[in-house]
C-alpha cells in the first residue's frame, strides 16, 4: 500500500522491498502484531548485519542489510492497512534508521581501519542524501490529495497524538527525532527552500532523487559487502553526495 496516490506514483530506486513487504504486511493485517513490533525486527536484522560485519562474513551482512530494508517497508504499510496512522511509529522508525546508520557505517570503519574523520564525513553524507529525497518525497505527499500525511514538510512542533497513542511518548520521541535530524533538515531546506511552493514534482526527477532513498543506500553497501569490498563504502558514500547539488540545481531552476 503507498504512501501516494496513484497519480503522483512513481519508480522509485529505494522502494524495491515494496513487494515483498505488501505481501508481509497483509499476512500480518488484523492480527496481534502491530507496527512497532515490526520496527523492532528490522532494528534486529540491522544489528545482525553489523555483527556479520564483524566477523568478517560480508555477503551475509549484506543480506541482512536488504532484509532491514525490506521489513522496514512493513510496518508503515502494516499501519496503512489497520487504517491506524501513527507519530510514534513514523518518529521511532526514523530513529531506528539513524542509530542503525551510525552503527552500520561505524562498524565499516571499525573493520577496514578507516580514520574516524572520514567515517563521520561519510554517516553526515550519507544522513544528507537521504533527507533531500525524504524532503522531495514528502512535499510530493504532503501536495498530493489523500496521499499520507504522518510526516510534515517542516518539522517544527510536536504534532498531537493521534487515537490510541500517547502525547508524552509522542513529545519524546519527536524531541529525540529533532536532536538526530534537526540539523540535516536546515541543511536542505537552506540549499532549496521554495522546493515546498511547487505544485508538484515530476515521476523522472523523483526516480531519480530516489538514488539517495534508504533502501537503495543499503543495497549499494550491500552490493560492495557482496564483492568483498567494504573499504570501498565510506569512501564511496562521501562522494556520492555530489548529486544533492546536481539534484537541487535541477529542482531551483528546471522544475517550479
Amino acid at each position: 500500500m503507498s504512501k501516494l496516490t496513484t497519480e503522483n506514483a512513481f519508480f522509485d530506486l529505494s522502494d524495491y522491498g515494496r513487494p515483498i513487504a505488501t505481501f508481509i504486511a497483509n499476512k500480518l493485517k488484523g492480527t496481534f502484531v502491530t507496527p512497532v513490533h515490526v520496527t523492532f525486527v528490522f532494528g534486529l536484522c540491522g544489528l545482525l548485519a553489523v555483527y556479520f560485519i564483524l566477523n568478517g562474513n560480508y555477503k551475509l551482512a549484506g543480506a541482512f542489510l536488504i532484509l532491514k530494508s525490506i521489513i522496514d517497508a512493513v510496518d508503515g504499510t502494516l499501519a496503512r492497512l489497520n487504517q491506524k496512522p501513527s507519530y510514534i511509529g513514523r518518529y521511532l522508525d526514523s530513529i531506528f534508521d539513524f542509530v542503525l546508520n551510525a552503527i552500520t557505517l561505524t562498524t565499516i570503519g571499525y573493520v577496514t581501519l578507516t580514520p574516524i574523520y572520514l567515517i563521520l564525513a561519510a554517516f553526515f553524507a550519507l544522513q544528507l542524501q537521504g533527507t533531500l529525497y525524504n524532503y522531495y518525497y514528502v512535499i510530493l505527499r504532503t501536495n498530493s490529495v489523500g496521499g499520507d500525511a504522518t510526516s510534515q514538510i517542516f518539522e517544527r512542533k510536536t504534532p498531537s497524538a493521534l487515537h490510541g497513542e500517547n502525547q508524552k511518548i509522542v513529545d519524546l520521541l519527536f524531541k529525540i527525532y529533532l536532536i538526530f535530524y534537526g540539523i540535516f533538515d536546515k541543511i536542505i531546506y537552506s540549499f532549496d527552500y521554495s522546493a515546498h511552493k511547487v505544485k508538484t514534482l515530476p515521476k523522472w526527477f523523483m526516480t531519480a532523487v530516489s538514488c539517495y532513498g534508504l533502501g537503495f543506500q543499503l543495497l549499494i553497501m550491500a552490493f560492495l559487502l557482496g564483492l568483498n569490498k567494504p573499504d570501498w563504502i565510506i569512501p564511496f558514500f562521501i562522494g556520492y553526495s555530489a548529486l544533492i547539488f546536481v539534484f537541487i540545481a535541477i529542482r531551483r531552476w528546471v522544475i517550479s
